[in-house]
């Protein structure tokens, strides 16, 4: 008695997936991860944790060439196109307190900062002072290599809600904000608020805080922290500070 063989049968419409389809099935498995994250805050997060890190190394680089070099320098802050970067001058820069038109007695760079000097030195009516120009510099140690002759942006999504130096009358939301270094390892206390969109809530909003002028000790906290102001008992041991 002969054993019957298997009878295979195949179907017509059966087959497997293509290479094309394949990679269209994963674009889209990325795609709605990607969503998910956006949507949870992680990926907001990450940026507004990756920028905070850029401008505390912007400070530390800063910090050590304005030592290294012997000149001033300064940390820009667009505050409206959401960049920073690095300038140099060749002049002794003496900062004025409690300045209100931006420039802290440097040469002005923006038409805000022309005019405001303008009206000040029209209501003094004394001789003007040449003032310190400050020139870009090109610098690595912080933000992405691409940019622009040492322009670093800022992670996409997150903007500057406040910033505030020991030079400034008050904090500053538009136009620039600066933050000088000398020669010889001296900088300003300084508050600089960072968060994820326009958000005012403290939940989306990190500041790094310049507490040590000696130092340019740099910390990080949580919502948006106002400007620690200079206590003279904390100056002695400013210089045991090992980083930020």
């Amino acid at each position: 008695m002969s054993r019957s063989s298997p009878i295979i049968v195949r179907r017509s419409g059966e087959r497997g997936l293509t290479l094309i389809e394949l990679i269209v099935v994963m674009l889209l498995i990325a795609v709605v991860t990607g969503a998910v994250l956006s949507g949870s805050m992680q990926l907001p997060s990450a940026r507004l944790r990756r920028s905070v890190t850029m401008i505390a190394s912007a400070v530390k680089v800063a910090y050590t060439r304005a030592t290294a070099t012997s000149k001033s320098l300064r940390l820009v802050m667009d505050l409206e196109g959401q960049k920073v970067w690095l300038e140099e001058s060749d002049a002794p820069m003496f900062v004025q307190s409690k300045d209100t038109t931006g420039a802290a007695g440097a040469d002005p760079v923006t038409e805000a900062e022309r005019a405001a000097i303008a009206q000040t030195e029209q209501i003094l009516k004394g001789p003007r002072i040449p003032k310190p120009q400050f020139h870009k510099i090109d610098t690595t140690g912080f933000g992405d290599m691409e940019g622009s002759h040492g322009v670093k942006p800022l992670q996409r999504g997150i903007t500057f809600r406040s910033v505030q130096t020991a030079h400034d009358d008050a904090p500053r939301t538009t136009g620039r904000a600066y933050l000088y270094f000398w020669p010889g390892g001296l900088t300003e206390r300084a508050s600089i608020q960072l968060r994820i969109g326009d958000s005012i809530e403290d939940s989306r909003t990190l500041t790094l805080l310049v507490s040590s002028p000696l130092t340019g000790k740099v910390t990080v906290k949580g919502g948006a922290a106002e400007l620690e102001l200079p206590i003279d008992a904390d100056h002695a041991s400013d210089r045991t500070d090992t980083g930020f």
